[in-house]
């Protein structure tokens, strides 16, 4: 679960980064602001990689998730706030299919157990 979860993590903080880029020339919004929400919501994803090895590091790739939404819904910028909505889809589905391949691991590891040697 941790390789997907760090994949959507690295690559929703580059599309961040290049849609920051974007939208400082088709938003009205100030160029500060953007950079202060842009530049720290990529870097956030980046830094979150780092903090997957402890079970919380999962909620706080889940609230990031929705702070990235939310900023695409003040910023008022379309791009934003679909990258962002899609990004979450992927982060949560990512979660949900790690969690079930790692049940089925441990499943198995247990059948395997109990089975003993030949």
């Amino acid at each position: 679960m941790r390789g997907v979860a760090s994949a959507v993590l690295v690559f929703e903080g580059l599309v961040i980064l290049f849609a920051t880029l974007v939208a400082l020339d088709l938003s009205d919004v100030d160029d500060g602001t953007l950079w202060a929400l842009g530049g720290s919501s990529a870097a956030a994803c980046v830094v979150t990689v780092g903090l997957l090895g402890r079970r919380w590091g999962y909620w706080v790739g889940s609230a990031l998730q929705v702070l990235v939404v939310v900023s695409g819904l003040i910023l008022a910028v379309p791009a934003m706030l679909f990258l962002g909505v899609v990004f979450a889809g992927l982060w949560f589905l990512a979660l949900h299919l790690g969690g079930k391949v790692e049940r089925l691991k441990e499943q198995r590891a247990a059948e395997e157990r109990d089975a003993g040697p030949g």
